[in-house]
């Protein structure tokens, strides 16, 4: 059991295609490995955060920090893995499907688990020298979720899966960057 986890993550991390095809990933016991990918995905992230709450320190003295606490943290990705979700089954399955899409929101809420597998690696990121390394992983999640979203949704390339799964961030860079936009205009 311990050895086919294992097998998922690996798989994941390499962006294997066969993964998010093969249906004896999406059996029984499938759900639960999911689980434990988030919450060790979870409890791993503690390290690149105190990293960079280190770093933001050094660099701008910020006095003693104190990062939230591990319940704060495993609660929120397991919500924000749900949300996840519900916006990817929404968008994907219910807004844009393909005439071949058949999926539930189970096999997607699996997919979007594995392919939070590379986030794994961010283990690395114990100092504040490796703080590039999260923008690396994030990358690598992205890729896997596109691959894995591409695969069970039963699209036909990659661009309609990308635009599904990255549109909030795309949103998000708008945003941002539209209130820098703002300020700039406020200064002048």
């Amino acid at each position: 059991m311990f050895s086919e986890f294992i097998n998922i993550v690996i798989r994941s991390i390499k962006l294997d295609k066969s993964l998010y095809s093969d249906t004896k990933n999406f059996g029984e016991a499938s759900i639960y490995y999911a689980l434990l990918i988030i919450l060790f995905g979870s409890i791993i992230s503690i390290i690149p955060n105190s990293s960079f709450l280190n770093y933001m320190n050094l660099r701008f003295d910020l006095g003693p920090i104190k990062g939230p606490s591990l319940k704060t943290i495993i609660i929120s990705s397991f919500i924000m893995w749900l949300i996840k979700t519900t916006y990817l089954y929404f968008v994907g399955i219910i807004l844009f499907p393909n005439e071949k899409t058949n999926c539930n929101f189970r096999k997607i809420i699996i997919v979007v688990a594995f392919a939070q597998a590379p986030l794994l690696l961010n283990f690395i990121v114990f100092n504040e020298k490796f703080l590039f390394f999260i923008i690396a992983t994030y990358i690598w999640y992205n890729i896997s979720l596109i691959i894995g979203l591409n695969i069970v949704l039963n699209y036909n390339n990659y661009i309609k899966t990308t635009l599904i799964s990255l549109a909030p961030q795309i949103i998000f860079f708008l945003y941002v960057l539209s209130l820098f936009q703002g300020q700039a205009n406020v200064v002048s």
